[in-house]
């Protein structure tokens, strides 16, 4: 049935939902939380007293988390009482380090934004106006509900989104093999005998299109039933640690290795490839010459380990093999997302319990039409040629299509939760980019390296004070769950939600534009932006018919919906319900693979980043409890190529780029491969001299003033991943001990 017939069947079955059910003023005792800051989305026991927080605690009663909390989860106190966190729309008032930031209602703060950007589009066209999507869209109910109706709403190409400094890749070939962009297999770690992980650190992310809370007793659990997890990556990362094999590998080589692994499967007649798989004998073929020997001369991995490792994973009872941002963030990622795949689908692995399956959540975004399939090449940026995906360019463009002059340049910027001048190559080019805009406005709820920009920023409500239902993450659960949380706290007079900003922002300009969209059309479109999220997850739960809303109320803590379970070859979304093994764009760029890599030189340093448990991307670094201890700022260097450098441990040194260079200090680490280095991802708060709140005190620099925005995978995903860069000492950190 069609799903719109389905919403109206739902609207006339179903009571009114409201914005759920907050705590009144000064109440003391427990309620049910959902820490929706990354992807493992842990449920929550928040303890108030008198209406303060006292406590935040995993909630064990929830089936998909059990309990597991990290520090990110506790520190969303510190997020709700932190006093530089924007309560109120503000204006910047003056320009640069002299600029001010006044407070003003509402009305003004919309109707500014919606002037400025209808004049632009009006005076021009609709492709003026670019937009960047920031990663916690993902996590935010309205923003998934509200905020891709106001994008679909402004009708330019321009659009950006951190997808392309992050996951493009595993959607592109999502699309290609399973017929949708975000139709994406996970590991089923609950009941699989061997997880092979590349490029990955779910000890410190619980999982990224991955959701699976508590992975440090998941690993645990594996073990004790005699499993095995075997770990390739350039760093000896917390998930490395706990593996029961690691192997090092230089960064953009994984391809290489993986297809090597491919190869030995046909070599040695491991295959067990299922009857909807077309094109096998053209995939062997296409990778005969990616040997385990080839692999090893780019790699630094062993020829006989990359067998033996294949044949340890293909004889395993059951296996998954999981590749995220080591994979994702370089030149390569398609082709590694790909061999992933083949890893999974020649060995039999694919769409079996304790292998790769597909979940199947309460509201299916693949099947009702709300999420496309996704497309590419539709269209191409202005300057560069570059090709969108699923409606998007890569990010790697946004400055140029800012600064370069003619018909179609940007001239107005809306982002919506994100700061790309942190987390976007070469983000200092952005950054003054930015700083030639006619207007910016940003919806954020924090002063930052990108909304310092704007001209207006509109802050939504927080975490606590929001309902909330994992739209995005739930397709990539490692357990069928469902779970709609309401507000913990009321809505504070004078805020607004998020949903409440995109409505009137899209209503408010649209009401301004010259070429005004057909009455039916904007009557549709005026619906649709007044329901709330609440009553949209509710007819969309009705659509499921899975579970209900009231059902849902009355297990806060999430409803079991069973373990994974084989689904193939219905849920595919290709047209003739079968997977094609060698897309023709993948196999096309195997030569691309083969030309550009050569065995690493001599004394050569390639740059990688990485995260920590306790940061979330560019934010969560105003929360004391999540920067005190140990800095993490540091480079990290194996000591061979310090010594090498004549750079002792601790001192400030200089890292340089084809596109930039920062200083910061250096820690000898054994957990580095020779001739890797590494920075964190999202710090650098002090841009200018500026002082960003009680960020601009945590040290460190941005990794992206070194990442090289002409350095892209094929799909369009920045390559972030294996920057070469020189190093070299400027002064010393420490003070020599007295002899």
């Amino acid at each position: 049935m069609d799903v719109t017939q389905e919403l109206n069947r739902a609207v006339r079955l179903l009571p009114i939902v409201g914005a759920g059910n907050p705590v009144e003023p000064g109440f003391t005792g427990t309620r049910i939380g959902v820490c929706n800051l990354c992807e493992a989305i842990c449920g929550l026991e928040i303890t108030l007293e008198k209406g303060e927080i006292t406590g935040i605690r995993g909630n064990e009663a929830d089936p998909l988390s059990r309990g597991h909390i990290c520090p990110k989860g506790v520190a969303l106190a510190d997020v709700y009482n932190d006093p530089d966190r924007l309560r109120h729309p503000v204006k910047r008032v003056g320009e640069g380090a002299e600029a001010t930031w006044e407070e003003i209602s509402w009305d003004e703060a919309l109707d500014t934004v919606a002037d400025n950007l209808a004049e632009a589009i009006n005076e021009n066209d609709p492709n003026v106006l670019g937009i960047y999507i920031g990663n916690p869209n993902a996590h935010a109910l309205g923003a998934m509900t509200h905020g891709f109706e106001l994008i679909k709403s402004f009708k330019t190409r321009n659009k950006f989104s951190a997808s392309s400094v992050d996951q493009i890749p595993h959607m592109y070939v999502g699309m290609l093999q399973f017929g949708h962009q975000l139709l994406l297999p996970v590991p089923d770690i609950d009941r699989t005998q061997y997880l092979l992980v590349f490029g990955a650190n779910p000890m410190a992310s619980n999982g990224s299109l991955w959701t699976v809370p508590d992975f440090p007793n998941r690993v645990r659990e594996l073990k004790a039933r005699g499993g095995k997890m075997t770990v390739f990556d350039p760093r000896r990362t917390e998930t490395a640690k706990v593996a029961t094999e690691h192997q090092f590998v230089r960064p953009a080589s994984d391809a290489a290795v993986l297809l090597a692994m491919v190869h030995t499967l046909f070599e040695e007649n491991l295959t067990s490839p299922a009857a909807y798989l077309d094109n096998i004998e053209v995939l062997r073929a296409a990778i005969a010459d990616f040997t385990p020997e080839y692999a090893a001369s780019v790699s630094g991995v062993d020829a006989e380990d990359i067998r033996r490792i294949t044949r340890e994973f293909a004889g395993a009872e059951s296996a998954a093999a999981y590749g995220r941002m080591g994979l994702s963030t370089q030149g390569f990622g398609s082709l590694c997302q790909w061999a992933i795949n083949l890893l999974n689908m020649l060995t039999g692995n694919l769409d079996r319990e304790g292998g790769a399956l597909f979940s199947e959540p309460a509201i299916d975004v693949l099947t009702n039409g709300l999420l496309g399939k996704g497309h590419y090449d539709a269209w191409r940026s202005r300057v560069r040629g570059a090709p969108e995906f699923g409606g998007e360019l890569p990010v790697a463009v946004f400055s140029e299509e800012i600064e370069t002059p003619g018909e179609g340049q940007i001239k107005a910027v809306l982002t919506i939760a994100g700061n790309p001048v942190l987390s976007t190559p070469d983000g200092r080019r952005l950054s003054k980019a930015f700083e030639t805009l006619d207007f910016m406005a940003s919806v954020d709820i924090y002063l930052n390296e990108t909304t310092r920009h704007a001209n207006v920023i509109l802050p939504p409500t927080s975490h606590l004070e929001r309902d909330h239902y994992d739209l995005a993450l739930l397709l990539f659960n490692t357990r069928n769950t469902a779970r709609f949380t309401p507000g913990v706290f009321p809505k504070p007079e004078g805020a607004m939600h998020d949903w409440e900003i995109f409505r009137e922002i899209t209503l408010r300009t649209n009401a301004r534009l010259r070429r005004k969209k057909p009455l039916a059309q904007r009557l549709a479109e005026r619906a649709r932006l007044s329901m709330s999220p609440a009553m949209i997850v509710s007819l969309l739960l009705a659509v499921g018919r899975k579970t209900t809303m009231g059902a849902l109320r009355k297990n806060p803590q999430g409803v079991d919906l069973g373990p994974l379970r084989p689904t193939l070859p219905g849920r595919l979304q290709t047209k003739n319900k079968r997977i094609d093994l060698a897309p023709a764009p993948l196999v096309a760029d195997l030569d691309r693979l083969r030309t550009a890599l050569p065995a690493p030189a001599e004394g050569e340093l390639v740059l990688i980043g990485r995260r920590h448990k306790q940061d979330c991307n560019s934010w969560m670094h105003n929360s004391e409890r999540l920067t005190k201890g140990k800095p993490r700022h540091h480079l990290l260097m194996n000591p061979g190529d310090l010594a090498a450098r004549g750079i002792t441990d601790g001192a400030v040194v200089r890292v340089t780029s084809r596109v930039g260079e920062v200083e910061v200090e250096v820690t000898a680490a054994d957990d580095m491969m020779p001739g890797v280095v590494s920075l964190p991802h999202g710090y650098g708060h002090q841009v200018d001299g500026t002082r960003l709140g009680h960020a601009s005190t945590v040290p460190g620099v941005s990794i992206n003033d070194l990442t090289d925005p002409e350095r892209l995978d094929v799909s369009g995903n920045a390559a972030l991943s294996g920057v070469p860069v020189t190093v070299e000492a400027l002064v010393s950190a420490k003070v020599p001990e007295p002899v």
